[in-house]
């Protein structure tokens, strides 16, 4: 009998899980192990990072464990050679950082993802913190909630730009950036996409620029590109300056792309008219950080793919992969399909 263990959390829950595993498994023996996700932070357990749980935890829960479905769950090389029975683990998040694909590789455990799980979340959440931005809304409603009525943000040096008429640049153009560019059409802007990986077939020929002609012509500049070696800081002071006057500058990629410094110290010059952010380099944010204390600046603690759809896509995704497993078909999504080609 195949044995799986659910190791949600308090996103992807243990009852999501079990409910889309039960159709495709329905011989199967479940196990579950709630992880601490989101109410404390992830991050890194032993070689792995942005995970959730200790390595003693998954070395009990995988005790005699086929199958394995999470999101937050580490994988790493001792929880892998403590596994012996383990053969498959579903990592229900845009990409599998949280898994050694080594190890699992060497140890012959196949491990799949869930990319574009969250996209149509992450790409709406932009667009709203593009128009908060633009339009002050955090500050504004601050400013009513603590009795203050403030006539001077009508005030023309106060006001923002309109996404309608103006352009928008996209840097990345995955499951994302693609989204966002519907979503921001529909308002009449343009769109302009910086993404050397990108589908010409996708994208208009006068649309697809380099990264410096996208930061000197775009009002609007959303990130979406992956963190990769040779990324750190792509989004640098020098490009940040190419930015017209006035313009509003959005990551909901990872922090590690932009230079959070640089649009601080625009900010305060005046060049840049609003910023606003999701990720960031450290999470939680330090104490000594800059972004809160910058005006003009909207925060969003890490939350842009936090959608109950999102949770459903996730757990939908995981027992697809379950179900292609049992049935001896190929994976969906496999970040290390040589093992199953062995």
């Amino acid at each position: 009998m195949t044995v799986i263990l659910a190791a949600g959390d308090h996103f992807v829950t243990n009852d999501l899980l079990r409910d889309r595993l039960r159709p495709v498994a329905p011989d199967a023996a479940f196990r579950e192990l709630t992880l601490p996700w989101p109410v404390e932070p992830f991050g890194p357990v032993a070689e792995v990072r942005e995970a959730s749980g200790t390595e003693d935890q998954l070395i009990e829960a995988l005790d005699g464990v086929d199958v394995c479905v999470t999101q937050m769950a580490p994988l790493t090389e001792r929880i892998l050679a403590a596994s012996p029975a383990l053969r498959l683990f579903c990592v229900s998040r845009g990409g599998p950082v949280n898994a050694n694909l080594d190890a699992a590789t060497r140890h012959g455990v196949a491990v799949t993802f869930a990319p574009g799980r969250n996209a149509t979340a992450t790409a709406e959440h932009t667009v709203a913190l593009m128009l908060a931005a633009a339009r002050r809304i955090p500050a504004t409603h601050a400013d009513l909630a603590g009795g203050t009525w403030r006539g001077d943000y009508y005030r023309y040096e106060s006001v923002g730009p309109e996404l309608a008429g103006s352009t928008v640049g996209i840097v990345g153009y995955g499951a994302i950036g693609s989204r966002v560019a519907r979503i921001v059409r529909g308002f009449g802007a343009r769109v302009l996409v910086a993404d050397p990986f990108a589908d010409a077939a996708a994208v208009a020929p006068d649309e697809l620029v380099g990264l410096d002609e996208l930061m000197n012509r775009s009002a609007f500049v959303t990130v979406h590109a992956r963190a990769a070696p040779g990324t750190e800081g792509l989004i640098s002071r020098e490009l940040i300056g190419l930015m017209p006057a006035g313009g509003v500058l959005v990551n909901c990629a990872r922090g590690s792309l932009v230079d959070y410094d640089a649009v601080c110290d625009a900010l305060d010059e005046g060049r840049l008219f609003g910023a606003a952010f999701d990720v960031y380099p450290v999470e939680p944010l330090p104490a000594d950080s800059r972004l809160p204390r910058t005006p003009g600046v909207v925060l969003t603690p890490h939350l842009a793919g936090a959608s109950r759809q999102t949770a459903h896509n996730a757990a939908g995704m995981v027992a697809a992969e379950v179900g292609h497993h049992l049935a001896g078909r190929p994976l969906l999504h496999c970040a290390n399909p040589e093992v199953r080609n062995r």
